[in-house]
């Protein structure tokens, strides 16, 4: 049974269990269905529902969603509950979310275990609630505080919902609390759906709409969650829910819930691949980090933000004050912003270490983070093997040696795995994991069990100079200064790219990051750079004229008095300097047709890194692309877009573009098999 039913007196129990997270697939709700036919049938005074295993329900099963919902619909169920001769009690425990959520509501009462997240999070998948959420959410906690959480699917805890009247109560045993409701008390509570939302002018909606237009930028389900909020205060709550069931059936057949979707289940996927099903996760441990490279300290930091200890080395005594001091930096800004309490900063302060000698670095994982020199990091790792017990992970941050070569420094290859953080570190949730010819299972499942902690996306990289991330950037921003140099601005090419739905365009992207950080790995390219390969000298002129970005005050936009960016005509001017030099006849490029070039550039490096082998499936670019890149969520990923354009088309653009420059613009061998063999670029296998 999916749903359990006993009765003790005239209390009745009613217990989810579909575990892990007690999805209401079809199952569930016949079992749902079946426990309020038994309920009615028993004459109760009064039923406790709850869920068994780690939390009251998480919703809706998302497998269920690329089909046909059979019957029953679990908003008629929840109707019968509330609406039912016996009232309903919610004890949660855990999350109640999505459905879970819209089941409390239908209850006359509602307690939750501390911490108990409660929230409505189906605008994350493309779709609105679809029983009841909009609709009984609103009359329960007022209209502000519905559009606050169901346009963002934000999940509050339990204290924030005690207060703002969702939940009635919080007790660590919410079953025995709901035990002690006065059925005669309870019969006289008036169901969610008899009471008043009150009324919000227009405007407070626009101002809603014009908001998440900016937060969810281009998304629609989360518009049309305000529209049906909106509604909910003008009509009666049959109409609001036959509205708000038409609106869910609408949105989960769209394109944008399909494309979430798929990243929802590749995300859940990356997290535990096949090949370490059987390997037991490590427990938590402390962390040391061997720094002295630029991304050193804030690799640390996300280490602290996790909860971790950390024990920071830099042999260099300088190297290490400089390294407090952005330690410092970090927390007094968190602080400052309202980010972070001070306590809470001191209890981070305390879980760091900082120090010269490699010696206290003795912790079941080690990460080096030293400049990227092959001799460097060897040196670090023979040192490393004669301090740590046997069984310790050793990890290295780098993104373009040889990790093979690397490894061949340790007496035993095994233990040591790649570790790329994109940068910065304690803000990005890419975390492209490396592992070599001789990995072990327990040094890839640190490696995981590390990701998680961070609340990371892992994905799995073969070795080669920039894994997948920054090969798709490099390709990325090679193709934005080709359309710099050809005509257009920096300001037209971010434009145009955010516009299609990413949060920063490339040339900002760039300030924030540093342009100092792409001209080194510029110069590491010299020696192996095709020499027919057109290159783009804009940016060696900006680092030239100390021009790096939002660190200096200038980039390729201006930052005036560490404000935002600002247009910067010399940049534009430096770019006319050099296509007049280079004998460029510049064109003037349409928004259109710069994301047409940028999007080929990166879906041609993505299938040339398929094909190579670097990536294992389309469906690793897609969160590479999505949380190393910025690429639109929504949109699904680079290679899932792809697909909706289809190998045909793709090609046929790679194909006019190679008549201007067949080097930069060859069609990859993966996009004329696929166009070939009539297959989607998400099913290709080499």
């Amino acid at each position: 049974m999916v749903v359990h039913t006993r009765r003790e007196g005239a209390t009745g129990y009613v217990e989810l269990d579909t575990p892990p997270v007690n999805a209401m697939g079809h199952e569930f709700r016949q079992g749902l269905l079946d426990a309020v036919d038994w309920v009615e049938a028993e004459g109760l005074e009064r039923v406790i529902v709850s869920g068994r295993g780690r939390l009251f329900s998480a919703g809706g099963d998302a497998r269920e969603f690329d089909d046909m919902l059979p019957e029953p619909s679990l908003p008629d169920i929840l109707n019968r509950i509330e609406q039912g001769p016996v009232p309903w009690i919610a004890a949660a425990h855990g999350a109640a979310l999505g459905g879970g959520l819209e089941l409390m509501l239908a209850c006359r009462y509602r307690v939750a275990a501390p911490g108990t997240q409660l929230g409505l999070p189906e605008v994350t998948l493309g779709v609105v609630p679809g029983a009841g959420g909009t609709q009984r959410l609103p009359r329960l906690v007022g209209l502000e505080r519905a559009l606050a959480l169901i346009p963002t699917g934000r999940a509050i805890p339990a204290e924030e919902a005690r207060a703002i009247g969702l939940i009635d109560e919080i007790d660590a045993d919410p079953v025995a609390f709901a035990e002690l409701a006065n059925p005669e008390w309870l019969a006289m509570k008036v169901p969610v759906s008899e009471l008043n939302s009150g009324e919000l002018p227009a405007e407070t909606f626009e101002a809603a709409r014009r908001a998440t237009a900016v937060t969810m930028p281009g998304q629609t389900a989360p518009q049309r969650a305000i529209d049906l909020i909106e509604a909910s205060q003008h009509m009666p709550i049959e109409a609001g829910l036959i509205q708000e069931r038409a609106a869910f059936l609408e949105t989960r057949r769209s394109a944008q819930a399909k494309a979430l979707r798929h990243v929802f289940f590749a995300e859940r996927a990356a997290r535990r691949p096949a090949r370490m099903t059987h390997v037991t996760p490590p427990g938590a441990g402390p962390v040391a980090v061997i720094g002295g490279a630029a991304t050193d300290t804030d690799i640390a930091y996300a280490l602290l933000l996790a909860g971790l200890d950390v024990t920071f080395i830099d042999p260099d005594a300088d190297g290490l004050a400089r390294a407090a001091e952005t330690f410092d930096r970090h927390l007094g800004g968190a602080v400052s912003r309202g980010l972070m309490s001070e306590d809470r900063a001191g209890t981070l302060r305390a879980a760091l270490t900082l120090g010269t000698d490699l010696a206290t670095a003795t912790a079941p994982l080690v990460i080096e983070a030293v400049p990227e020199r092959m001799e460097a990091k060897t040196a670090v790792f023979a040192a490393l093997q004669t301090i740590l017990p046997p069984d310790a992970v050793l990890a290295t941050t780098t993104a373009c040696l040889d990790l093979d070569a690397m490894a061949q420094a340790l007496d035993d290859p095994t233990r040591l795995v790649g570790l790329h953080f994109s940068a910065p570190a304690h803000e990005t949730k890419l975390l492209e994991i490396v592992p070599g010819a001789r990995t072990s299972d327990t040094a890839l499942a640190m490696a995981f069990h590390l990701a998680g902690r961070l609340r990371k996306t892992p994905v799995v990289s073969g070795p080669g100079d920039g894994l997948i991330c920054n090969r798709l950037l490099g390709r990325y921003v090679e193709a934005a200064d080709t359309v710099l140099m050809d005509g257009s601005t920096p300001w037209e090419v971010d434009e145009a790219m955010v516009e299609f739905g990413f949060p920063t365009g490339p040339f900002e992207a760039q300030d924030l990051s540093g342009l100092d950080l792409a001209h080194a790995a510029r110069r590491r390219q010299d020696a192996t750079r095709d020499p027919n390969r057109r290159y783009i000298p804009v940016a060696d002129r900006m680092v030239e004229l100390g021009k790096l970005g939002r660190k200096t005050g200038a980039g390729w936009y201006r930052y005036p008095g560490g404000g935002g960016k600002v247009d910067d005509p010399i940049v534009a001017d430096l770019a006319l300097e050099e296509a007049r030099y280079a004998g460029v006849e510049r064109c003037d490029y349409k928004p259109e047709e710069i994301r047409h070039r940028l999007l080929l550039a990166l879906i041609n490096e993505a299938a040339d890194i398929l094909y190579e082998g670097i990536a294992r499936s389309a469906t690793d670019i897609d969160l590479v692309s999505i949380f190393g890149l910025g690429f639109p969520r929504w949109r699904g990923g680079l290679m899932f877009h792809a697909d909706t354009l289809g190998p045909g088309k793709v090609l046929e653009g790679l194909k006019e573009l190679s008549k201007e420059d067949p080097v930069v613009w060859k069609p990859s061998p993966m996009i004329e098999d696929c166009a070939a063999r009539g297959i989607r670029f998400g099913k290709w296998r080499r």
